[in-house]
């Protein structure tokens, strides 16, 4: 990918959208890096992501009702009538439904209300520098409460690679692996690792806060491997910097517990308790100071 203009499309035209990039791209053009929309199966991951094992409707109408449509009958309507995210979290347990959208086994059409993540990018985002956090990602449009933004996209790993990557990894170089636990009850847990490093896409340059505007929703589609998709959780004004915390909590009612990674490596770096933190410089009132830190995967 060579891309060195202001303007330029990060994606390379794999996005239906194009992903901008605020003055010169050469940082972001590595030959290390390349641009994927979707999900690839890495090392360790026993499941191809792109290929289609959930069951689909029945459904011939334009948009699915819940009231004939199997896969909101089974999993739950998660998206209102424009495709909006509902409030799927029950604030007395904690407890979030899981998303499933209808699939290329669906009879019903494209245009479904239960088709949203699965649609790509529709949203215009610019890639840009930031004055002492690198890179990030602003809205180049408003983008309302409940709107679907990107997903955080990269390789699908297993736990093992995901420790033999961290632990290979020098000081210098930036973490991007994230780990998402989902608890479905009666102990049952299911950890799903994603790397963007090498292969992702803007997802990858979204910078943590502690008090964001996007949340991760893991939302499942034609596989039983979820997709990371985040959230506007709360209406957002063009140019604003587009975050999401590492840690996976938004507002005390978290939708999914991440298990995340240090971003920036170019964060100067301290020692709490003998573990490198790295200092958070996202400026919310409510800033903890430094970044999430999680060892599991060491562990």
């Amino acid at each position: 990918m060579n891309i060195d203009r202001r303007g330029a499309d990060l994606s390379n035209g794999l996005e239906s959208v194009p992903v901008l990039i605020e003055g010169s791209s050469a940082a972001l053009t590595s030959p290390e890096f390349q641009y994927s929309p979707d999900n690839i199966q890495g090392p360790g991951c026993t499941i191809d992501p792109s290929e289609v094992t959930l069951p689909g409707c029945s459904c011939l109408s334009h948009s699915c009702f819940p009231e004939s449509c199997s896969c909101l009958q089974t999993h739950g309507q998660a998206y209102d009538s424009t495709g909006t995210l509902l409030d799927l979290c029950r604030t007395d347990s904690g407890y979030c439904s899981p998303v499933f959208e209808c699939n290329a086994l669906c009879a019903c059409s494209d245009a479904c209300t239960n088709r949203v993540v699965q649609r790509g990018l529709r949203l215009k985002l610019e890639v840009y520098s930031t004055e002492n956090r690198g890179w990030g990602v602003r809205a180049l449009e408003a983008i309302p409460h409940g709107t679907f933004v990107c997903e955080y996209a990269g390789e699908v790993i297993s736990l093992e690679e995901a420790r033999r990557r961290q632990l290979a990894q020098r000081s210098e170089e930036n973490n991007y692996i994230i780990a998402v636990r989902e608890h479905a009850g009666a102990g049952s847990i299911t950890e799903t690792f994603v790397d963007p490093a090498l292969l992702g896409n803007v997802g990858r340059f979204l910078n943590h806060s502690c008090q964001p505007n996007l949340f991760m929703q893991p939302v499942r589609v034609h596989s039983v491997v979820p997709r990371l998709a985040l959230f506007a959780g709360r209406n957002v004004d063009a140019q604003e910097e587009l975050t999401f915390d590492y840690s996976g909590g938004y507002s005390n009612q978290p939708p999914v517990e991440l298990l995340s990674t240090q971003r920036d490596a170019a964060i100067p770096a301290s020692r709490t308790d003998g573990l490198q933190r790295k200092e958070c410089h996202c400026g919310a009132n409510n800033c903890v100071l430094f970044l999430p830190l999680d060892l599991s995967i060491l562990s």
